[in-house]
């Protein structure tokens, strides 16, 4: 049986027209990159969480369902200042619920990723448009610290350079291509113009390029702060200004140089001038599919993109502060909750070797470097293959998915079902006394740790 319309759960793109068929057990995916292909297979990977772990003797066990959700609500109830880090990879009614359980308990609700392209945009201001919009209209585009043809290769052949539009007919000899970047990367290749800049001198270059679009002439040191000759940023300049509807793309090379967020603004700004001459437009190549889902969420639910902290009992919001990376250097949080990211991989190192000395759960589907330090691991549902939901497509659109499969788990439908159960634990222990205590290690199993499934009605034999 041939499934279409279905949503990639990979990258922003979330590309909603791949093909799946299952075949003697095994899934054969068709309209989809190299990296969609692997998302797939996960599905059926030997490596895939079949059911709750639980560390004990420094190793993880298999424990009961129920079991493994008592014990993640009481160090959840029982901590003072929990974190709880949201990824990506999970549906937007998901988010709402991991926000809720944030709210009720005072913690810190944040995600990773995007936030200095966020803050941008509350300084600035965006003159955004859909992806569909630059497909039928742009005849300029410009690739500000990203390698698309790599890291999200469909953005590319649906959207940005090789599609047919309305009223760019001939596909890419329609379009200009300009690619801002230190590294000649195979999007700097495939362009019409590669301004290969210095490191960390994006906001320098913004900045002059500002000044020759007033009309002046920046200061010679310029070219030697950015690498970048006059004579190659006017003619920049000139394709900006001369055609008719141009888009600026940019990645988190953008946002990852010491400007960090105002260079994002400052980006913003020089988009808003150039609509002077044109009708010009900035986006976000957002890495991981449902990367923008939490902004909206969050934002729609508090007021507040990221960073939400409800100790207090109303959400603040404070980057720098109230944001992960800060919590965990500064050892401001006492357990944490991590919801389909890898953490681990995604912190400086001195964070990460925190995360190993508080509790730590994780509701994943595989194994990642967050797993392994992980002292309860939940297994996780494959949004849009296994479940149903929502995801924010990386131009803010929202994006309904249906699933092909049905959850694998008879315990758990969906990742927005886990978290239910979990909250409504949570807030059943309001009148309970925590078996929680200083440790989770002194429990007795009753599961075979050779079990694949263990069922949802089986418990935890004895807490010493």
């Amino acid at each position: 049986m041939i499934h279409k319309n279905i949503v990639c759960p990979v990258c922003g793109a979330a590309c909603d027209d791949i093909q799946v068929e299952i075949k003697n057990g095994k899934i054969e995916a068709k309209n989809v990159c190299k990296m969609g292909i692997s998302r797939f297979n996960e599905i059926t990977s030997p490596r895939r969480f079949k059911q709750p772990l639980l560390k004990f003797g420094g190793k993880l066990r298999p424990v009961s369902w129920d079991g493994a959700l008592q014990i993640a609500a009481d160090i959840l109830f029982s901590a003072k200042r929990p974190l709880i880090s949201i990824g990506s990879e999970t549906s937007c009614e998901a988010h709402e619920v991991g926000l809720m359980i944030g709210e009720y308990l005072g913690a810190i609700v944040d995600t990773i990723g995007n936030g200095a392209t966020v803050m941008g945009t509350q300084e600035a201001g965006k003159v955004g448009a859909t992806e569909g919009q630059k497909k039928n209209r742009a005849d300029l585009l410009v690739y500000w610290g990203t390698n698309p043809l790599e890291s999200m290769p469909r953005q590319m052949s649906r959207y940005g350079v090789f599609p047919r539009g309305y009223w760019t007919k001939r596909g890419r000899f329609d379009r200009t291509i300009i690619t801002v970047d230190p590294r000649k990367t195979l999007t700097a290749k495939a362009s019409d113009l590669h301004v290969q800049l210095k490191p960390d001198s994006d906001y320098e270059l913004i900045s002059a390029l500002l000044t020759l679009l007033h009309g002046k002439t920046p200061h010679h040191s310029i070219e030697k702060i950015t690498g970048v000759p006059v004579s190659v940023m006017e003619e920049m300049l000139n394709m900006m200004k001369n055609c008719n509807f141009g888009t600026i793309s940019v990645g988190v090379g953008l946002s990852s140089s010491p400007g960090k967020y105002r260079n994002i603004e400052i980006a913003m700004n020089l988009v808003k001038e150039l609509n002077k001459y044109s009708k010009f437009t900035i986006g976000v190549i957002r890495s991981n599919c449902n990367a923008a889902g939490f902004n909206q969420v969050a934002s729609y639910m508090y007021g507040y993109p990221f960073g939400l902290d409800f100790m207090r009992g109303h959400p603040r919001y404070n980057p720098g502060e109230f944001t992960t990376v800060d919590l965990l250097r500064e050892k401001d949080v006492d357990a944490a909750f991590i919801i389909c990211a890898d953490l681990l991989s995604q912190v400086p190192p001195d964070c990460a070797a925190y995360l190993k000395e508080i509790p730590l759960i994780c509701l994943d589907t595989i194994p990642c470097p967050t797993t392994s330090i992980s002292d309860i691991v939940l297994p996780g549902v494959v949004d849009s293959m296994e479940c149903e939901g929502t995801f924010y497509r990386l131009d803010d659109v929202p994006i309904y998915f249906e699933p092909f499969l049905d959850s694998p788990f008879k315990f758990t439908q969906s990742n927005e079902d886990t978290l239910k159960q979990l909250f409504e634990i949570i807030k059943g222990k309001q009148n309970q006394d925590s078996i929680y205590q200083d440790s989770i290690f002194p429990v007795t199993y009753i599961d075979d740790p050779k079990t694949q499934n263990c069922s949802s009605g089986s418990q935890i034999s004895s807490v010493q």
